[in-house]
């Protein structure tokens, strides 16, 4: 089968490989065009048999909008697109409505796998209409990891995009927590080994992870970190994430202190420290460190 794929950067670049590696066609554009098998959508659209699949690697927001816009124009009834990105889920809504106008089917897909989805497959979460994740089966299932986990019909548009978006919500919390029980291995004088002491949940614990063994490789790369900066960007996912909880009135106390605690990286000299430390000394006379 082929497929079109727009934006070839770290994940869709991967995805493009893996996919011909099941013995599929892709034709790939990007703005670079030296990552492009095409030079302009139009180009991509013309070169696909119908009914065309055409599947959105791009950022979210303004960037996917402008690409479900042109294609809007391009394709024709029976043609599906796929929003692969990570849009919010609530975009999703309003380009299915927008394509479905047109007669183009739509299917949003949270991907999930990063620079080594390559080797081991994507997990893929996925949302809409029967008929047109079944025009996408075929690339799903070359994506997906090896056996019989790893993809899933989440529901109906959107719901794939909110399952990935809770994915990585949890996916900070988890970080996070590792991230704490390591600067306290560090700070205590009794611990002399705290990489080894990682390396040591690989195996047997209940905190085994492939996020632990991400941790013990960064660690054999530079031990206690030395050359890295305290500052820590977040995809906007986590904040989607604590937002939908609120909207649902569920408590998520330990993704929404995982959000605030990547906030505070960015501080050098915390505003909301200083008011504490001005207080702890009002009413407790307890020392202050100034500039």
């Amino acid at each position: 089968m082929e497929l079109g794929l727009v934006g070839l950067g770290k994940m869709g670049g991967n995805m493009r490989e893996r996919i011909r590696r099941a013995g599929h066609t892709v034709i790939g554009y990007d703005r670079n065009a030296d990552l492009a098998d095409v030079h302009s959508l139009e180009e991509l659209v013309d070169k696909l048999p119908t009914p065309r699949v055409v599947w959105v690697m791009v950022p979210a927001g303004d960037p996917t909008q402008a690409t479900v816009d042109r294609l809007a124009e391009l394709l024709e009834p029976g043609d599906v697109v796929v929003d692969g990105g990570n849009s919010r889920w609530t975009d999703d809504e309003k380009h299915a409505e927008q394509l479905a106008a047109k007669g183009i089917g739509f299917v949003d897909c949270g991907v999930s796998g990063g620079v080594w989805g390559l080797e081991n497959g994507y997990a893929l979460m996925y949302g809409g209409a029967v008929d047109d994740i079944a025009k996408v089966r075929p690339f799903f299932d070359a994506l997906k990891p090896e056996g019989d986990f790893g993809a899933v019909h989440a529901g109906k548009v959107g719901a794939g995009h909110f399952a990935k978006m809770v994915h990585n919500g949890i996916e900070y919390a988890m970080m996070q927590a590792y991230a704490e029980g390591w600067e306290l291995l560090e700070k205590a004088d009794s611990v002399t080994d705290v990489r080894e002491v990682f390396r040591s949940w690989q195996e047997g614990t209940v905190i085994r992870s492939w996020l632990l063994d991400l941790a013990v490789n960064a660690l054999d790369e530079d031990e206690h970190l030395e050359r890295l900066k305290g500052y820590a960007q977040d995809s906007g996912e986590g904040r989607w994430t604590v937002e939908a909880a609120i909207d649902h009135a569920v408590p998520l106390p330990a993704i929404t202190a995982s959000l605030f605690a990547r906030f505070s990286s960015r501080q050098e000299d915390s505003p909301q420290m200083k008011m504490i430390a001005a207080l702890r000394n009002q009413f407790g006379g307890h020392a202050v460190e100034t500039k």
